[in-house]
C-alpha cells in the first residue's frame, strides 16, 4: 500500500486556524458510505440522524498543557518540552526541541520563584532511540497545579494563531487528564445537543485513550504497512462496556465520536463485537482491509493528507470514496482539520 495513495490538495486557506464560537455550528458532512451519497448540513443537525437505541460512544480525555518553555541551566536559550507520557509521579516521555544539545544529564529550568530561583526543573535521564527523551521533574507543591501556571496547549504546527480560551481545544465532557491533543471531533458537541441527544432515547459511553503523538506522526515510509504506531493508554470501564454491549446486543448502532474512541472500541472487541472492561496501550493501526468488529457509523474531522487518520476513514469507507468526499469538501469549502469542520460516515 503505497503512501502517496492517501495524498490530496489543500489549499493553506482552508486549515482552520481558530475555533468557532459556537461549538456545534460547524458545518457537517454526511456521508452514505453505501452509495457515497452526501448531504451538507450544521453539525447539531446530527440528530436527525441518531435513533433511539443507538450507542454515542466519546472519548472523555482532557488536555494537559503539555508544552513548556525553559532553558538549560546557567544557559538562556530556549528549550521547548512537550510531554507524552509519564512514566512515573515525576517522570514524563518528552520530545524535546532542540534535541541535539539536551543530552543525558542536562537540567532545564521552567519559571521563576519571586527569589530568582525556578518554579520547576527537569532532568534528561534518558534519550530513547526514537529521540524522546525521559525527564524527570523536580518541583514543590501538585505538578498538575504548577503545569496549569507554567504550561500552554499543545496545539498542532499547522495552528499559528493563539488560542485565546484554552477551554476550546477541551471537550465539554473532558474529565480525566492526559492527552497531548484534543480528540477533535468531540469539539463540536455542547451540553445542550448532548442533552437532546440523551432525551431522544441515543444511549452516551465514554472511553479514555490519552491521545499522544503517535497518533499524528508522520508516515515516511512509502509502503504503509511499514509505519509503526507508538503506544497510547487508554480504559473502559465496567458501566461504560455494559450500555455499549446492551445497545449493540439489542440492535442498535455503535457511533464513534473520533478516530480515537474507535481505535479504543476496535482494540478490545471480540468477534462478537462484544467488549469488556479493560485498561492498557494500544498501538492498533487501521487502514483499509480492515474488518470493523465494533463500529457502525463514525463522527471524525478532516484529516491531513498521507496521515494514519485518513487510512483509518478510508478503511471505513473506502479509499476512493474517502478521496472524492475530500475533493468535494475542498470544493465546498470546508474546514479543515482540529478546529474545522466535521464529518459523520453512516450506512443506516
Amino acid at each position: 500500500m503505497s503512501l502517496k495513495d492517501y495524498y490530496y490538495d489543500l489549499p493553506k486557506e482552508l486549515i482552520a486556524q481558530d475555533p468557532l464560537k459556537d461549538r456545534s455550528a460547524s458545518r457537517l458532512l454526511v456521508l452514505d458510505k453505501r452509495t457515497g451519497n452526501i448531504e451538507h448540513k450544521i453539525f447539531k443537525e446530527i440528530i436527525d440522524y441518531l435513533k433511539p437505541g443507538d450507542c454515542l460512544v466519546r472519548n472523555n480525555t482532557k488536555v494537559i498543557p503539555a508544552r513548556l518553555l525553559g532553558h538549560k541551566q546557567g544557559q538562556t536559550s530556549v528549550v521547548e518540552i512537550l510531554l507524552l507520557t509519564r512514566k512515573s509521579d515525576s517522570a514524563w516521555e518528552c520530545l524535546v526541541k532542540p534535541g541535539k544539545k539536551c543530552r543525558t544529564g542536562a537540567v532545564i529550568e521552567f519559571g521563576q520563584k519571586s527569589d530568582n530561583s525556578p518554579i520547576l526543573t527537569g532532568e534528561i535521564t534518558e534519550v530513547l532511540e526514537d529521540g524522546n527523551r525521559i525527564i524527570d521533574f523536580k518541583f514543590d507543591g501538585i505538578f498538575e497545579e504548577i503545569l496549569d501556571e507554567l504550561g500552554q496547549m499543545p496545539l498542532p504546527p499547522y495552528i499559528t494563531h493563539k488560542l485565546e480560551d484554552k477551554t476550546r481545544y477541551q471537550t465539554v465532557y473532558a474529565k480525566y487528564d492526559g492527552s497531548a491533543a484534543a480528540p477533535t471531533a468531540g469539539l463540536h458537541f455542547t451540553n445542550e445537543l448532548l442533552d437532546e441527544i440523551e432525551k431522544k432515547g441515543v444511549k452516551i459511553a465514554n472511553v479514555t485513550l490519552h491521545v499522544g503523538l503517535g497518533t499524528f506522526r508522520p508516515v515516511k515510509e512509502d509502503n504503509i504497512l511499514d509505519h509503526h504506531m507508538h503506544s497510547e493508554y487508554f480504559e473502559i470501564k465496567e458501566e461504560d462496556a455494559k450500555i455499549i454491549n446492551e445497545s449493540k446486543k439489542s440492535g442498535g448502532r455503535i457511533i464513534s465520536v473520533g478516530t480515537t474512541s474507535t481505535r479504543t472500541l476496535e482494540s478490545v472487541a471480540d468477534e462478537n463485537g462484544q467488549i469488556k472492561a479493560a485498561s492498557g496501550w494500544t498501538d492498533i493501526f487501521i487502514y483499509p482491509g480492515y474488518k470493523f468488529k465494533i463500529v457502525d457509523a463514525l463522527i471524525t474531522n478532516f484529516h491531513l493528507p498521507e496521515s494514519t487518520l485518513l487510512m483509518l476513514v478510508s478503511a471505513f469507507t473506502s479509499r476512493e470514496m474517502m478521496l472524492e468526499t475530500y475533493k468535494e469538501a475542498v470544493n465546498e469549502k470546508y474546514r479543515f482539520f482540529s478546529f474545522g469542520d466535521a464529518m459523520f460516515i453512516t450506512d443506516k
